[in-house]
This record gives C-alpha cells, structure tokens and sequence, in this order.
C-alpha cells in the first residue's frame, strides 16, 4: 500500500483464520516516500501467497519468496515507490544461502522463527531479533544445525531499500519530513479529508 496523501485502513486477519486458531505472523513494514512524492495519489496492491515468486537454492535447503522488488533477476509482485527488496527465506536446519545484494541498498533481516547465524563471520540471531547488515554486494543467514521442536525451520525476512537520507518527522501512524507537515496531515486526519481503502477477502 502507498499511503501517499492519506487514507484510513485497517489490516486484520481474515475471520476464518482467527476463529480456527493456530500461529500466524503478521508484519507491517513502512518504506517512506520521498519528500517531493508524500502527496501522490495513494494505492493499494492485494498480494496472494500463489503470486511470490519462489526460488530454492541449489542444494534445495532454502525455499525463497520474492514479494517485492527483485533477487538476481527474478521480480516479486510487490510495486514500491521507493525501491526495495523484501524476501521470506526458510532455510532447514544446516542449510546456508548467500544472496547477492544491490550494492546501493541496505539490508536486514528480521528472524521470524527458529535461530542461525548471518554474515560472513556468523553472528547469532534468533526468533524476534534483527540484524543490520553492513556494506556490500551480498547477504548471507545460516541456520543453526538443530532447531527447536516448535520452529523446525529458520524463517528470516530480508529487506532492503534504496536510502532516501531525508529528515523525518512522525507522530502515531503519519510519516512526514517537517513537524509543519505532520500537523497539517494530522489536521487532515481530523478534518475526515483522508481517503479510504476498499475492503478485501470479502471482509
């Protein structure tokens, strides 16, 4: 979704899944725009699991989903004004992936599940933890060899974007460059001049 010059909208999961139970990650990640495109026309983009683009590596010890921007030439469907690559890597016990990486991007991973190592020089992480990788062409996560029976597997985000380096200003949930603009955006919120995202999944 790019929020853009503003809209209302509400992510939930679907009332089938709460209602039978079992675990589910959810996870909201914001990517800002440039100062010169806050107010661009806002938009939002539905993305089922049957469009990722999935990759494995070669020994078949990790399953790779591209949702957004691109991995060694092969695009996810997720559309981002400010380029990005985000990936949801499994990697079974003892496997490694090293991915290569835009130069020009930072890059992180978020540990979803399980626990490894990342970088070359293989510092821990583990369920909840983020790593912030440092310069260079490529990402590398390994998971340890035995992991915990309720997380069989290691399950990593990795994420990276172009960096925009401008000031930001943010107060709840609006993102801004100047505390000028974050109130007047929060006088729009008041004022009911946001627009609104359409319902989806039949909620």
């Amino acid at each position: 979704m790019t929020a853009g010059s503003g809209l209302l909208h509400i992510e939930a999961p679907p009332e089938e899944l709460v209602m039978s139970g079992g675990l589910f990650h959810g996870l909201q990640l914001w990517v800002n725009l440039p100062a010169a495109d806050k107010m661009m026309d806002p938009r939002y983009q539905d993305i089922r699991g049957g469009q990722v683009q999935l990759l494995t590596s070669p020994d078949g010890g990790a399953l790779l989903r591209v949702i957004a921007g691109e991995l060694d030439g092969h695009e996810g469907p997720g559309i981002t004004h400010t380029p990005i690559t985000m990936i949801h890597a499994t990697l079974r016990p003892g496997a490694q992936i090293t991915l290569p990486w835009r130069q020009e991007f930072n890059g992180l991973a978020y540990v979803l599940a399980g626990h490894g190592t990342v970088g070359t020089d293989r510092r821990p992480v583990r369920k909840g933890q983020t790593a912030v990788f440092g310069d260079g062409g490529s990402l590398t996560v390994r998971a340890d060899d035995t992991q915990d029976s309720n997380s069989p597997d290691l399950e990593v985000v990795l994420l990276g974007g172009r960096p925009i380096r401008e000031p930001m200003a943010h107060y709840g949930p609006f993102v801004m460059n100047t505390q000028a603009e974050l109130k007047a955006a929060f006088d729009d919120f008041q004022a009911g001049r946001l627009g609104t995202v359409p319902a989806v999944h039949g909620m």
